[in-house]
């Protein structure tokens, strides 16, 4: 099971009833955060989880909106007495920004691990689920992430008795490890069916509309994505900074095939998302428009 917040909607600056965009996700005991604008800290505490699981933070880019809240952040870790390493992942210049912001927060208790995303797309392996970056196109560089969670095929157990596979190693077997014992080798394959459909979960923001997000996106149990403008006569100024309207992200939501969208990354003149949806809905059914603290529980399909 996948647990995924939406601690803020917001783009530009923080409103007194909008945090800024950043998401955070909990799987099998640690937690991914995605962007750290300014307040993402009060999200976080107005939804009730924690900061000590967190080991992963991933930056779309590095404009003030979207990582302005991270020296906070990392000093309240510290002052949690953390010990263990945090992950950091973006874009080229990741430890350079960081260790910039960090003038403000220079003693920490534990390491930060630098990723830079080099190319086009990337995939990180981690903590039980694979996290795929890939660019968008903003006026800075700037990515948007795919995580998904494999789900292994059925235990056979017909199969397993059939070839004689010892029953202690069958535990082994169904977590995906490979057994060798008296000069014998077990794999996987020998008692597991196919792969069934797993979890995936893409969000992206700060981009106009890219074949690789329809590309990334495709099949997503949940589609978080930006919809910077809800006003048609907004348009030009979309294209012009770079963003997206409700309605571009409800038409890759509909080529990328994926079970529902919400829109996130708010400009702040637009007060009221919820005005333009049925508009949206008309394009792509299954949309919503975030609000700070949107949760879903995104699990494995039961009949599957």
């Amino acid at each position: 099971m996948l647990d995924v917040c939406l601690l803020g909607c917001g783009g530009m600056m923080p409103l007194p009833y909008r945090w800024l965009t950043a998401l955070m996700v909990r799987f099998n005991g640690s937690s991914l955060l995605i962007d750290c604008g300014e307040g993402t800290q009060i999200a976080i505490k107005e939804k009730g989880w924690s900061f000590k699981p967190i080991d992963v933070i991933c930056f779309t880019h590095y404009h003030g909106d979207h990582i302005s809240g991270l020296p906070g952040l990392l000093l309240t870790m510290g002052n949690a007495d953390r010990t263990e390493p945090l992950t950091l992942i973006g874009p080229k210049g990741l430890e350079r920004v960081v260790n910039a912001l960090r003038v403000i927060a220079p003693e920490l208790p534990f390491e930060l691990k630098f990723i830079e995303i080099k190319e086009p797309e990337e995939t990180f392996e981690m903590n039980g689920y694979r996290l795929k970056a890939f660019r968008v196109n903003h006026n800075v560089l700037c990515y948007g992430y795919t995580m998904e969670i494999d789900r292994a095929g059925k235990f056979d157990l017909e199969r397993a008795l059939a070839q004689d596979i010892p029953k202690p190693y069958w535990k082994h077997l169904q977590k995906g490890e490979t057994v060798e014992e008296s000069g014998k080798v077990y794999t996987p394959d020998m008692v597991l069916g196919a792969p069934r459909k797993g979890i995936k979960l893409t969000y992206c923001t700060d981009t106009r509309p890219t074949e690789s997000i329809s590309k990334h996106a495709t099949g997503s149990d949940l589609f978080i994505c930006e919809g910077m403008y809800g006003e048609t006569e907004k348009d030009v100024k979309a294209v012009e900074y770079k963003h997206m309207t409700f309605y571009e992200a409800a038409k890759l939501a509909k080529e990328a095939g994926v079970s529902e969208m919400w829109l996130t990354h708010y400009s702040p003149s637009l007060t009221r998302p919820e005005e333009y949806m049925d508009a949206v809905r008309a394009i792509f059914p299954n949309a919503k428009a975030g609000k700070d603290g949107m949760s879903v529980e995104l699990a494995f399909l039961e009949n599957e």
